[in-house]
């Protein structure tokens, strides 16, 4: 019987969830759930420097919002606890000083000032680092007398010195690297506590893991993890190395540039559905032209050989246009829900039934914070500069704006059902009766009510909504405006 796939998400908690951490999570979820196996929540907090206080807190809130749910973890347990790295401390020392044992790592007594001194020898003569094994050659008698003695030590990975290792990686297929490349690592750190690149193969082993997710700058590290999985005996998991995720630009995201976290990309508008079906196409292909993806589509098309060694680029244009398609499937009413939070306080006071406005929003948004920019204008008419007349497509300019305001004015007065359909059919039939196009009528308007180049509605859906008496009081305000008088 084969085994149970079991993926796990491993974060340090750090702060916030980068777009690559929550790729990978997606990852890691998507291949447990389409082999029908166990996704697993392992915090790596071994690096306390790094240690952000509430930063597990945001791990957890992620996978809950996008939905990304696990079967196993420090706050709902499972057979193969504790799933906090903090709390397995006292295993590790135990498997280093076997693997001391098995020949396949030494104790170092090497003081920081040695190290130091030692490393700016390298660099005077300009090479690259490495220990020089000053320790390896100790007999049982020197290191039992130095550990009595309280000496501190490190514990390192004792590398061979011939030959290569190989190892196979779902997406980049078999890579081989000569073992004299490979540096005596430490495993165990002179406080007791282990090192990412030695926790993890441990807490992998004893959990069962089969399939481990990360990313493609992990590919150096791996023949040391192999070495290790040899050396104990163990059952090597399946490796998927994932490929950068880069701006357009080239250079690689970072929340230090200002990129966006997923929690950033939240608030700004962005709904949470849009962002994991666009984080699962960085660099990854269902092998059809489907684009949009439920979670539950996911789990059913992924799959691992459809992941690219290519640099994946985060195009905001193509998560913009992802999210206006998920806007425009929800319902109005789901809509509006969304969209209220970004209406301003002033707007809802003025009475305005803002129900109205997310229905022309709804077809024209693409990100909700885009909203307050886009409907200011509704609370309170803008100061806007009469240039906004000029329009060539229209053919309108300030002078033709002017008369056409001028003339359509008392037919606006005399509108009584004041009705999106009532006013559009009226101002059309006044265009035609001047023998001009109905925009050179209707981009007035727009300007006059809005004082803006771009709304979510034309001047009639506009008219509607501000009503009748506003409408009338911004239009005879554009028509001074312009330099006219009644």
């Amino acid at each position: 019987m084969a085994a149970e796939i079991r993926t796990r998400f491993a974060p340090s908690p750090t702060g916030y969830m980068h777009i690559g951490n929550l790729r990978t999570a997606l990852y890691e979820y998507l291949i447990a759930r389409k082999l029908g196996g166990k996704f697993i929540l392992r915090i790596e907090d071994t690096d306390q420097d790094r240690f952000i206080e509430g930063a597990t807190e945001v791990i957890y809130n992620t996978l809950k919002m996008a939905g990304l749910k696990h079967d196993e973890g420090p706050d709902i347990g499972g057979s193969y606890g504790p799933y906090v790295q903090s709390e397995r401390k006292n295993s590790y020392m135990e498997y280093a000083r076997k693997l001391v044992g098995l020949g396949g790592a030494y104790y170092c007594f090497c003081s920081k000032e040695r190290l130091t001194s030692l490393k700016e020898e390298y660099e005077k003569e300009g090479k690259a680092y490495r220990y020089d094994r000053c320790c390896i050659g100790l007999s049982k008698q020197e290191i039992d007398a130095k550990l009595a003695a309280g000496e501190p030590f490190v514990i390192r990975q004792k590398m061979p010195d011939t030959g290569s290792t190989s190892f196979d990686d779902a997406v980049y297929g078999t890579i081989t690297v000569d073992n004299n490349e490979l540096e005596d690592q430490v495993l165990i750190k002179s406080d007791g506590l282990p090192t990412y690149n030695f926790a993890n193969v441990i807490d992998d082993h004893l959990m069962g893991i089969t399939h481990v997710v990360r990313g493609n700058e992990y590919l150096s590290s791996t023949p040391k993890y192999n070495l290790l999985y040899q050396a104990f005996g163990w059952e090597i998991p399946t490796y998927v190395h994932v490929s950068t995720i880069i701006k357009p630009d080239g250079r690689k995201m970072s929340k230090r540039s200002g990129d966006p976290s997923f929690e950033d990309l939240v608030s700004l508008g962005y709904l949470i559905d849009a962002i994991l079906n666009y984080v699962a196409l960085l660099g990854w292909s269902p092998g059809t032209t489907q684009e949009i993806f439920s979670l539950e589509e996911l789990e059913q098309a992924f799959d691992i050989h459809g992941i690219s060694k290519s640099p994946a680029v985060f195009d905001t244009n193509k998560l913009n246009w992802m999210n206006g398609e998920y806007i425009r499937k929800m319902t109005p009413e789901a809509f509006h829900r969304i969209a209220a939070p970004f209406y301003s306080k002033e707007l809802v006071a003025s009475g305005i039934d803002t129900s109205r406005i997310s229905r022309l929003l709804q077809l024209r948004t693409e990100v909700l914070s885009a909203i307050p920019g886009s409907i200011d204008f509704f609370a309170a008419l803008p100061d806007y500069d009469i240039a906004l007349y000029e329009n060539k497509k229209m053919k309108t300019n300030p002078d033709n704006s002017l008369e056409n305001l001028k003339a359509v004015l008392p037919v606006l007065q005399g509108i009584r059902e004041w009705e999106n359909n009532t006013i559009y059919s009226t101002l059309t039939e006044f265009a035609q009766s001047l023998g001009i196009k109905n925009s050179q009528v209707l981009w007035p308007i727009r300007t006059a009510l809005s004082g803006k180049d771009v709304t979510p509605g034309g001047a009639t859906e506009l008219a509607e909504i501000l009503g009748r008496d506003e409408s009338l009081k911004r239009i005879i305000k554009g028509i001074e405006k312009l330099g006219g008088r009644l």
